[in-house]
């Protein structure tokens, strides 16, 4: 959806992205902006209301923005994922947690109400004043399905939102026994084909998806790249031809378009890859010149005054340039629609 503008729902959008990543609040509604005609942030922040979207944690064991349905359909496929990082992150402070009584506490912390994981954190310690309350909390948010809480806000999440339980919040109880990545992988290739099963792991957090692709090899077709690694891709999926015109383009920090590939070549210079993905674990916003990262951006507000702070890798010829501030401006409505003046500046 990044070479042209579709005329579609955000619920779809999100359906065929499979996931949005949504650690901050304000990126997925970017990240629609950009690839949607016509978008407006109600339109987004009514569907979570509405419980059609939820804001949970998914892929790579980040929140993300996942339709109601697939979060009921693919969550069960992601445990092992989140199993292994509560595993990976603790270490050996995981062998001292009982889950299940840690289960069977957080249902009923949060069954009795929506809360924040500092209130969660606060309950675990004056009811095991023994235990680790960060280490039982980081296990609670990985094994337990819960879905934060939309509100009024600009971006339809506080700082620090409540959780409530998945099962509660969407009146259905959500599987978690581990299931087949099958479902997964094509829906994967889908939004992202064609990819190796080293792109589907980076994208998902899962390993072993080399096994999943062989066993879907009948109904997929292959290529190979330039250098020579075997790319798998649905049979109908589009792709479009080489020299198609790929227009300018803002992307949204955290947005899967920089994470959802093992070689981020394909979208970006290795050089840059430091500029973009920051050892604090941030993952700046970018705009694309020709289907590539060109550069960074930020925005700022000063009193009525929306800013765009642009920083290319290199030259920005004086055409993408013009062409570059005309789309920054429509951005800069988009994300300070109470603004009065609006204004992109280059470093």
């Amino acid at each position: 959806m990044l070479l042209e503008r579709k005329a579609t729902t955000a619920l779809a959008a999100i359906e065929h992205l499979v996931a949005m990543q949504a650690q901050v609040a304000r990126p997925p509604f970017v990240g629609l902006w950009t690839r949607l005609q016509g978008f407006r942030r109600a339109e987004l922040a009514e569907a979570l209301q509405s419980r059609r979207v939820v804001r949970v944690t998914s892929l790579r064991g980040t929140l993300h923005l996942m339709s109601s349905a697939d979060y009921l359909g693919l969550r069960a496929a992601l445990q092992p994922m989140l199993t292994r990082g509560t595993q990976s992150i603790l270490r050996e402070r995981a062998s001292a947690l009982d889950m299940e009584t840690l289960d069977a506490e957080a249902r009923r912390f949060f069954g009795k109400a929506p809360a924040t994981f500092d209130a969660l954190r606060a309950h675990l310690k004056s009811k095991f004043p023994k235990g680790d309350e960060r280490a039982m909390a980081y296990a609670i948010r990985n094994h337990l399905p819960l879905v934060q809480v939309p509100t009024g806000a600009v971006w339809a999440f506080p700082a620090a939102a409540d959780f409530a339980l998945a099962d509660v919040w969407l009146s259905k109880r959500v599987p978690t026994a581990a299931s087949s990545a099958e479902r997964l992988v094509l829906r994967y290739l889908a939004a992202f084909g064609p990819a190796t099963p080293a792109d589907a792991q980076a994208w998902s957090g899962l390993g072993g998806l080399r096994e999943v692709f062989e066993s879907l090899r009948p109904t997929l077709v292959t290529f190979r790249d330039e250098r020579k690694r075997e790319l798998f891709d649905l049979p109908d999926a589009p792709r479009p031809d080489p020299d198609t015109p790929a227009p300018l383009r803002f992307v949204a920090d955290f947005d899967n378009l920089v994470l959802s590939h093992d070689d981020r070549t394909r979208i970006m210079a290795d050089e840059h890859r430091s500029r973009v993905t920051t050892k604090n674990l941030q993952v700046r916003a970018t705009f694309l010149v020709d289907g590539f990262v060109a550069g960074t951006w930020r925005s700022e507000r000063k009193r009525k005054t929306a800013v765009l702070l642009m920083e290319p890798f290199g030259a920005v010829a004086k055409r993408l340039r013009s062409q570059l501030e005309d789309e920054g401006q429509a951005l800069l409505g988009f994300l300070e629609e109470d603004a009065t003046e609006h204004e992109v500046r280059w470093s």
